[in-house]
């Protein structure tokens, strides 16, 4: 890794698996329509957001599916069609530009087996893979960014945070990091708080990060 004067921050984390890798789409997939997939991972959401200690990814994503109306196994197919998770199309071009000049981490709300899989899918090389497993939390607490900021040894103000969800833009801003939003599919932000920037691809944060941009 070649660390250069240029970058404006000293180590980018990622959220995993919507600002990286392209989840809705295979969500959708399991659940037999683009509706009953964002119903699904609606529900899914409420309950990770407000769930206190780690309980285990692969049983809130069954709950919530038996909640949203649909077959516990729903869970089950996911998790068996795992493999099938594809990075956004600019995501490895742009993990590979950041990668030579800062450290990258990724802090992602699955157990540590899911977790690892998704991070070796998107083919880059992360300083930090963070689970909510591995932390004991779920994001948007504080305890997950904080856990990657301590092991990275960065200022959180010099640390830029990736956000895919809405939820990431406070979670990451209250640990007080910048945030650039990747918000692909047009999410409505979850309260107040505002990203330093928000784009819908991952281009535009190479030059954000103070690198020289890379082509399509």
């Amino acid at each position: 890794m070649t660390h250069t004067a240029q970058a404006r921050y000293d180590a980018v984390i990622f959220d995993l698996l919507t600002a990286l890798i392209d989840s809705w789409s295979l969500w959708n997939a399991v659940a037999g329509s683009e509706a009953a997939g964002l119903a699904w991972r609606k529900r899914y959401l409420e309950i990770t957001y407000g769930c206190g200690p780690y309980r285990p990814y692969e049983t809130l994503v069954r709950e919530a599916a038996v909640d949203a109306g649909f077959p516990a196994a729903f869970g089950d197919e996911l998790d068996r069609r795992w493999g099938e998770l594809k990075p956004w199309p600019e995501a490895k071009g742009v993990l590979e530009a950041l990668g030579a000049h800062v450290p990258l981490a990724v802090a992602t709300n699955c157990s540590n087996r899911l977790g690892r899989q998704a991070a070796d899918l998107t083919g880059a090389r992360y300083a930090v893979i963070a689970t909510a497993e591995s932390i004991g939390f779920y994001k948007p607490r504080r305890e997950v960014y904080q856990a990657v900021l301590d092991e990275l040894g960065t200022d959180p103000a010099r640390t830029l945070f990736v956000a895919g969800s809405a939820s990431d833009v406070p979670g990451a801003r209250g640990a007080g990091m910048p945030v650039y939003w990747h918000n692909r599919i047009g999410l409505p932000p979850r309260d107040d708080a505002r990203p330093d920037r928000l784009e819908t691809s991952l281009l535009p944060l190479v030059p954000f990060v103070g690198l020289p941009a890379i082509q399509s």
